[in-house]
């Protein structure tokens, strides 16, 4: 895989973002934090699951750093905080990619889990990892915000490479 190929992943994880983003803007903020069936108990907690996730990975990748901890809901009160970081975390990643070059993606990323537990993984594997980690908790909440009545519409990676080519 070519860095630019990875950017363009990229480029869908924020574009697919954006739709949950918006769909969850549209709810009260009795919706946002209300209890649900998802894995992480509400569409804000899934929300700052992924977010968290992604920081997580690009410190472990960029900075060498292995957080102990995860992002928490309370860091996140509202929909404006989570926009807020979520715009100067897609800005870091993306000057994180900004920087790399094909051969870049063999380095072996050395990490401890937040157990832990040591770990060694090439760098295009958590990056690719990262986007479809998004994919999963994004489906959760779509699910969710649709049950709402407030649908982000079609999220497909296929649906964004579509438009590209308008």
């Amino acid at each position: 895989m070519k860095i630019e190929e990875l950017v363009t992943l990229y480029d869908y994880n924020y574009w697919a973002n954006e739709l949950i983003l918006e769909a969850a803007g549209s709810l009260s903020p009795e919706q946002f934090t209300a209890p649900a069936q998802l894995s992480f108990g509400s569409v804000r907690g899934t929300l700052v699951h992924a977010l968290g996730t992604e920081r997580l990975w690009r410190q472990r990748c960029q900075e060498a750093v292995s957080p102990t901890t995860m992002l928490s809901e309370s860091d996140i009160p509202d929909m404006a905080a989570l926009r807020r970081q979520w715009s100067a975390e897609e800005g870091a990643m993306r000057a994180y990619l900004g920087r790399l070059a094909d051969p870049d993606q063999d380095r072996i990323v050395q990490y401890t889990n937040m157990r832990g537990i040591p770990f060694e993984t090439p760098l295009w594997q958590i990056l690719v990892h990262v986007v479809n980690h998004s994919t999963q908790f994004r489906s959760e909440a779509g699910v969710a915000l649709t049950s709402l009545g407030h649908s982000p519409g079609d999220t497909d990676l296929i649906v964004y490479l579509r438009q590209l080519k308008k």
